[in-house]
């Protein structure tokens, strides 16, 4: 069912992607920044699938925009602290990008 949503699988293949990168963090971070990150990534799929379900989707889609957006700025900020790799850090903005061209394409559609 959601597997059919093409945000729902680039969602997904970003979380599978984020949690083992997120597990290298320095151990400090792990339970903090990494934490943050993952928590915003999980958001971002339970809030596709909400989306989903409602007939009033736009509320649910602007939270997903607004949670893309701290998930960007995580990603940066892991990036930025030596955390991640500039060539992780351009994997995820580009899989991020995607993610918020479909979501675009969505908010125009309902709004």
């Amino acid at each position: 069912m959601f597997q059919d949503l093409v945000i729902f699988q680039k969602v997904y293949d970003l979380i599978l992607w984020l949690y083992p990168t997120v597990n290298k963090f320095p151990k400090s971070q792990r339970f903090v920044l990494g934490q943050q990150i993952e928590n915003t990534v999980l958001e971002i799929l339970k809030g596709t699938i909400q989306a989903n379900q409602e007939t009033n989707r736009l509320p649910y889609l602007k939270q997903i925009s607004v949670d893309l957006d701290k998930l960007r700025i995580l990603i940066r900020l892991s990036k930025d602290l030596k955390f991640i790799s500039l060539r992780q850090y351009q994997f995820a903005a580009e899989k991020i990008n995607e993610i918020g061209k479909i979501l675009s394409g969505w908010i125009k559609k309902f709004s």
